[in-house]
């Protein structure tokens, strides 16, 4: 008890010290059992650290391919609640752009016609609601989903372009959504507390005219806490262009997965105290 203490109050000093994009993963670390995040195999080239923030609140954490214009993934205690699904308006991170002020995610329109940016500028350093429209086939699919957030806030919080890939439509709409709304809440029933880590590996192609990458896998990983101690951990992974069933994993199955399409680049997800 005493050692999460610590962390929580860690937590607090860290955030008051960082603004929300920022260069360490340490930022965030109440979203990571024990602070601990990924291991840097699944890091990209030009990465953002971003402590998503809404409505003066954080909610989870994600890192972010500038390159690619896609998250590595996100990471979150899985808390579902009985607020209602938010109004679908989509927002996009401000300090992705450059040097501003401004500490929230932001819708588009806000930013241009409020804050004076330009379609352009926000367009180099992500995605915008403009190249997901022009996609074919392909859905908006949230690392973090809404339906694993508890308030409002949160959930609305998950509607950002920098927690979201381009995901295959019919499995954003069938097995990924039955892995999310119905495996899920089995899997946690014993679970006092439940660390999720969600990501894509990249693909080998771009979508919206080659500015998006389009994933070759979804994956989930998840630490299931009973009191302060793990006692189970698991995973899934699908390939990002059909629809097939995919089985639950022990969480070294999945880890195992990802080292070999991160081309050998030993991947590790959690604290090793989480079972294998």
């Amino acid at each position: 008890m005493l050692r999460l203490l610590l962390l929580q109050v860690l937590a607090s000093c860290l955030w008051l010290g960082h603004s929300e994009v920022v260069t360490s993963p340490a930022s965030c670390p109440q979203f990571f059992y024990q602070g601990i995040t990924p291991n840097e195999a699944l890091e990209p080239q030009k990465p953002a650290w971003i402590c998503q923030r809404y409505n003066n609140s954080y909610h989870f954490a994600t890192l972010y391919d500038r390159d690619r214009r896609i998250p590595v993934y996100s990471a979150y205690v899985y808390e579902p609640g009985t607020a209602k699904r938010p109004h679908s308006w989509w927002f996009v991170e401000p300090q992705l752009i450059g040097k501003n002020n401004l500490k929230e995610m932001e819708r588009e329109s806000v930013l241009i016609e409020q804050h004076k940016f330009t379609s352009q500028d926000i367009e180099k350093s992500q995605a915008v609601l403009d190249d997901y429209k022009k996609m074919q086939g392909l859905d908006r699919g949230h690392l973090s989903p809404n339906g694993h957030l508890t308030s409002r806030e949160s959930k609305t919080a998950t509607f950002t372009l920098t927690n979201v890939v381009p995901q295959d439509s019919n499995l954003n709409n069938g097995e990924w959504n039955i892995y999310e709304r119905k495996t899920m809440p089995k899997a946690t029933q014993s679970c006092d507390t439940t660390y999720v880590i969600t990501g894509a590996v990249p693909g080998n192609t771009y979508v919206a005219n080659d500015r998006v990458n389009r994933p070759s896998h979804i994956w989930s990983a998840a630490c299931c806490l009973v009191g302060t101690t793990p006692t189970d951990a698991w995973g899934v992974i699908a390939e990002n262009d059909k629809n097939d069933k995919f089985p639950l994993l022990k969480l070294w199955q999945l880890e195992e997965t990802l080292t070999e399409l991160y081309g050998g680049k030993k991947v590790t997800l959690f604290d090793s105290a989480c079972p294998r």
